[in-house]
């Protein structure tokens, strides 16, 4: 998809307004003088359909690993995330962003699935079988000026990656001084809970849970990170970023 077909499909698509996303307070000064038009393509509590079939992404990804990743571990986050929203008494027509900013006054099973889900939606858009796309100007600049080059910035954050013990993700995402910032976090905590270590709006994550990678990688963690680089959808990060 072209980039300003695709421009338009983001915003075409999206259903909530920047207003809900001034509610998460670690990223509210950061789009506290956006105009009210600005598009944030927000995450419901619906699975979405993958953008492209189980064996597309080979051989960063396997077949069989993506089939079960989304089939079985997302979906099951899907549907506890629900459950969850029930219990709870969460209103599940808004985005998933709004209970994250809260995440503290709920359940560990609300903690749990509502991290996943957001987590995995996210991460399907990340990833494109599309070879050669790149940050846009915007993104690569914030990038050089943050970390160097693009090759120091990816060397970092697969640090973080390989990094992070046991299961969890690594993170680039964009800080309340609109700084680009990398981290981690364990199991399927991120960066707009209000409970997160490094607070604010994640651009794109890593899936470390050996469930991600297990299959094809066993304990090659390293490998599976350096395969991800290859099928990075860089058009769904620059569109994020472009709408700060």
């Amino acid at each position: 998809m072209k980039n300003s077909s695709r421009r338009k499909f983001i915003i075409s698509s999206a259903t909530v307004g920047i207003g809900s996303m001034l509610a998460t307070p670690a990223i509210g000064k950061l789009f506290a003088a956006q105009n009210s038009t600005a598009i944030i393509n927000h995450i419901g509590f619906d699975q979405q359909p993958l953008g492209y079939a189980y064996n597309a992404l080979e051989p960063s990804i396997d077949a069989m690993t993506m089939d079960i990743h989304y089939n079985k571990h997302a979906a099951a986050y899907c549907k506890n995330v629900k459950e969850a929203a029930t219990a709870e008494g969460v209103d599940i027509k808004k985005p998933v962003e709004d209970v994250l900013a809260n995440i503290s006054k709920y359940s560990v099973k609300m903690r749990n699935n509502a991290g996943g889900h957001f987590n995995h939606e996210l991460f399907w858009k990340s990833l494109t079988p599309k070879a050669g796309t790149q940050a846009s100007e915007k993104l690569a600049s914030a990038i050089n000026k943050q970390f160097g080059s693009l090759e120091a910035f990816q060397k970092q954050f697969s640090d973080a990656a390989k990094g992070r013990f046991g299961s969890g993700w690594a993170w680039l995402l964009v800080n309340n001084d609109k700084k680009l910032v990398i981290s981690s976090t364990p199991n399927q905590d991120n960066p707009l809970m209000d409970i997160a270590e490094v607070k604010g709006l994640p651009l794109v994550g890593l899936d470390v849970w050996e469930h991600a990678y297990y299959l094809k990688y066993q304990n090659k963690r390293a490998d599976y990170i350096d395969g991800f680089w290859k099928i990075l959808n860089w058009d769904f990060v620059s569109e994020r970023f472009n709408t700060i």
